[in-house]
């Protein structure tokens, strides 16, 4: 078992208020929990009908630190955490963690009666620098069974394809249908057979619409339960009026990359991961005004990935899967944007190269090490 990256920063915020912590369904909540925990006497899952009830009772562990898993289920969590919070100002040494699935995440918009007791945490599937790989064969190990740590500690392809397929099955059953009004179970199915197929292009709302048969307004409600599920995540463009750039069409990631069969896309939505699971922990650690956006404008040139800091781009991704001539794109943007650093990295590559415009190419996993 590994100590996860999230481990220190949320054992020093556990000092000082309650902790949140969101994250994909089995991406290791509820074992960061327990080693926070040091043991599972404070550890309380609403799922269970002996600790539901001591939830609602109030008779809590006698430990320093309480673990409420899955609370969101229940309707009035965020009072119960307010007044439990409120209430241990009497006991300072008290600490609370709260781990959930995306609707933890969720509520905490709108009318959220924590404001200021809480700092809030997403927790993300492992990593080329969380697992300190430094071979190519160990990165295309990660590549093939996935960052969710089941499918990757298992070592087996085809355990991982067996994880990935009961893991859609139970978002679908457990998770989505539980927090959305959906009746139309056949087309949400067909909505996420389809979407691994469109990653790396522009997501347009309007083709998947007629493919499914069903409105506008459906479709982008389905695509945002997903989201807010963590099942997928868009990034949209980044525009400016001096690069012509779209600004309409978001593109579409999954967190599970194995559901992407061309090894090309695979990699370009494992970067993905990489790149938001980054931006995530600088925003929650450190409160950076950062964005993951894509460029691509009118006359179609497109680079991945652009990092974007207080509205100014700093970096620039362009992915590839073995070396290549530098995409043209890259020279464009670099040229009216010289201070953003701007790379090509390449998911087989060894050699580190740099053109006289600046452009950078670097082998993939020296890149994603320098990451989280």
């Amino acid at each position: 078992m590994i100590t996860r990256y999230l481990f220190e920063p949320v054992k020093r915020d556990l000092s000082k208020k309650m902790v949140l912590i969101a994250g994909p369904r089995q991406v290791g909540k509820t074992t960061l929990a327990l080693q926070l925990a040091g043991s599972e006497k404070g550890y309380l899952n609403w799922d269970v009908p002996e600790h539901r009830e001591r939830i609602l009772r109030r008779r809590l562990p006698d430990t320093s630190l309480w673990v409420f898993d899955e609370l969101h289920k229940y309707r009035s969590w965020r009072a119960y955490l307010k007044g439990l919070y409120d209430a241990k100002t009497l006991t300072r040494n008290q600490k609370i963690l709260v781990t959930g699935s995306a609707r933890l995440d969720y509520y905490r918009f709108g009318g959220d009666s924590l404001q200021g007791r809480y700092f809030f945490w997403r927790l993300h599937p492992l990593s080329v620098a969380e697992l300190k790989i430094g071979t190519l064969r160990d990165f295309m190990e990660l590549l093939t069974l996935g960052g969710f740590p089941e499918p990757f500690f298992s070592s087996s392809e085809i355990e991982s394809k067996r994880w990935s397929r009961e893991y859609r099955t139970r978002l679908i059953q457990d998770d989505l249908l539980s927090l959305e009004h959906i009746s139309d179970v056949g087309n949400l199915e067909l909505l996420m057979l389809r979407l691994p197929e469109l990653v790396g292009s522009p997501l347009s709302i309007n083709a998947l619409r007629e493919d499914l048969q069903v409105n506008h307004k459906t479709v982008e409600r389905w695509i945002e339960a997903l989201e807010r599920l963590y099942a997928v995540f868009r990034i949209p463009p980044f525009g400016a009026p001096k690069i012509r750039a779209v600004k309409k069409e978001q593109k579409c990631y999954h967190y599970d990359w194995t559901r992407i069969n061309d090894k090309g896309l695979r990699f370009e939505n494992c970067v993905a991961c990489h790149l938001l699971k980054w931006v995530h922990y600088q925003q929650d650690a450190h409160g950076r005004n950062l964005e993951l956006r894509y460029f691509r404008d009118v006359d179609r040139r497109e680079i991945d990935f652009v990092l974007v800091e207080d509205g100014k781009p700093v970096r620039c991704i362009e992915c590839k899967w073995k070396d290549a001539e530098p995409n043209p794109a890259l020279f464009y943007f670099k040229k009216r944007f010289p201070s953003c650093d701007a790379l090509q990295i390449a998911a087989i590559s060894k050699e580190t190269s740099k053109t006289p415009e600046g452009i950078r190419l670097v082998p993939a996993l020296d890149f994603l090490k320098t990451l989280v």
